[in-house]
């Protein structure tokens, strides 16, 4: 049959009940524009979350716990012996947990071409002094720049300049909520005191929020040099040396490579952040399933007009075979104005959907704990929309081929004898 004639006639049944036809494509706009919108927004909040976690930890965490030997004095020297050593209240020596060889180290893991960058990094426990009250806290001592460039440290410093670690010497970054606790602003002094039993006056230069209000109250910044002296160590003293990776999806299998080689404990993102992911893998399932079953249930509208149009259109059809129609060209008539209310419904949904997703993308959201996000956030990623499009497609193709096949195999002399 014409295919130009097949489509002048699959065009006229669908002007015909135009209502229910504007119905079906307004149900698979709706469908669309939801999913994509719904998306969108799950995922560019997927994605901030990812952010926080991905920007504040490293890939690979080096560092050297202290914990008893696996194996004690007595046990190599009863060993092959037919006894077993209970060993009860073991403690730890006087060695301090600083990483050995760290300047070796850290060379060797910039010169690895998975590694993007190396920050190192000194902690020290120490207590901020409010008048006769101390309040614990801890300092760790970064390299400004390097920290600034692997973690975005500067996003999350509300006030002053995080450059300025390098610049101002006993110089110190403070939580805010710490800050809000000592009333301390940009500018002023604060008084620590080392678990040494030093005191250290170190100036303010910036306030640091990281959205968790019980680590703003006890954590601070300073240079590694300034970290150093508070604890009286050399400047090779590193606690802990933070490797961010090309490909964080291999920080599993570089933690353990560097682990054995470097003869220090490795910790991995995804270790340190399982129960995120889970989380953020949940959400996604949500937002697929909420999505996909909207597109569903937009089919079943399609579905049951079709079958409605069928019966009500049974002399049309048996009239349209009795002149030369064949079943297969009755079968691509009905399959063709399910596709039409498909391509028409799910093209308006589709700019429907980014037009939603733009307008939720300029709604303002600023959470106090999250100084970097000022809207909503939405991720327009291609993707979502061709998915959107190819369901729509193949979900209003079902829906209309089942009834098409039903509308092939009627018998035209049957209808038109009982006519």
């Amino acid at each position: 049959m014409n295919l130009p004639l097949l489509y002048d006639v699959a065009l006229s049944l669908l002007l015909a009940r135009w209502r229910q036809t504007l119905v079906a494509a307004v149900g698979v706009t709706f469908s669309i524009t939801m999913f994509i919108a719904l998306l969108s927004f799950m995922s560019g909040l997927n994605q901030l979350l990812d952010g926080l976690v991905l920007n504040r930890t490293p890939h690979v965490r080096l560092y050297n716990e202290v914990k008893p030997a696996p194996q004690q004095p007595i046990d190599r020297y009863t060993a092959g012996q037919r006894q077993h050593n209970f060993i009860r209240s073991i403690k730890p020596s006087d060695e301090l947990p600083r990483i050995h060889n760290v300047g070796a180290i850290i060379a060797a893991l910039r010169h690895d071409p998975r590694v993007r960058g190396v920050s190192p990094k000194t902690q020290a426990q120490v207590f901020y002094n409010v008048g006769t009250i101390n309040l614990t806290g801890t300092i760790s001592g970064i390299e400004a720049e390097e920290q600034n460039r692997l973690f975005a440290f500067g996003d999350y410093v509300v006030a002053g300049n995080p450059l300025s670690l390098k610049t101002v010497a006993n110089s110190i970054i403070l939580g805010k909520a710490a800050a809000d606790i000592m009333l301390v602003s940009v500018g002023d002094v604060v008084q620590v005191t080392t678990v040494k039993g030093n005191r250290v006056q170190l100036k303010v230069v910036g306030l640091f929020q990281s959205g968790l209000l019980d680590i703003d109250k006890v954590q601070s910044y300073t240079s590694l040099a300034t970290a150093q002296k508070l604890l009286g160590e050399a400047n090779n003293y590193i606690t802990d040396v933070q490797v961010k990776l090309y490909d964080f999806t291999l920080s599993p299998r570089l933690a353990q490579e560097y682990a054995q080689r470097y003869e220090v404990q490795a910790m991995d993102i995804q270790t340190a952040n399982s129960e995120f992911e889970t989380g953020t893998f949940i959400r996604t399932l949500i937002s697929y399933a909420v999505g996909i079953t909207l597109l569903t249930v937009a089919g079943f509208g399609i579905f049951n007009i079709l079958n409605m149009m069928i019966y009500e259109k049974m002399d049309t059809i048996a009239i349209l075979k009795a002149v030369g129609f064949s079943g297969t060209d009755v079968r691509r008539l009905f399959v063709a104005v399910a596709l039409a209310i498909g391509l028409s419904g799910g093209g308006v949904g589709l700019l429907c959907g980014f037009g939603l997703s733009a307008l939720i993308a300029r709604v303002p959201f600023e959470p106090a704990s999250l100084p970097t996000v000022h809207t909503y956030p939405v991720n327009f990623d291609p993707l979502f929309y061709v998915i959107g499009g190819v369901f729509s497609l193949v979900t209003t193709y079902l829906a209309g081929f089942f009834p098409a096949r039903k509308a092939s195999q009627i018998d035209p002399v049957i209808i038109i004898r009982g006519k």
